[in-house]
């Protein structure tokens, strides 16, 4: 059985991978058809919160390819969607741990974008080096 898993292991990096981009992309592709939308309800003037569609929308292409090609892919989108996580969590979930909205917090609390910060900071950090510890 853990001979099984350790032959697993250099591709388990897939599942952090899928998990993160599916997140962005779907967040990401979703906001294209109504940027001007997306940008009111955040309060955002409409170039930001179309950079912030492309960052998320690209960032997560950008995870997805780097685990098949250039290492600076995986960073570059790492880094990308960091900054809109690290955004959304001071603009809108800050002050709340639980995902769970309420009336303070109708979109919810940090706990689940503070998870996916902690991803993509292992990415940045981490790259496509998963043979070394």
């Amino acid at each position: 059985m853990m001979k099984a898993l350790d032959n697993l292991a250099p591709h388990a990096h897939w599942l952090l991978r899928i998990a993160v981009a599916s997140v962005f992309l779907y967040h990401g592709l979703g906001k294209f058809p109504n940027v001007s939308g997306f940008a009111e309800m955040a309060d955002l003037p409409v170039f930001v919160a179309l950079l912030v569609a492309l960052a998320e929308t690209v960032g997560g292409a950008l995870i997805l390819l780097g685990g098949v090609m250039q290492e600076w892919m995986t960073r570059l989108g790492a880094l990308m969607m960091l900054i809109v996580i690290i955004g959304a969590i001071v603009m809108v979930h800050w002050g709340r741990w639980s995902f769970v909205p309420s009336e303070s917090h109708p979109m919810g609390g940090m706990e689940f974008q503070v998870t996916l910060a902690l991803i993509l900071l292992y990415f940045l950090i981490k790259g496509n080096n998963w043979k070394t510890a």
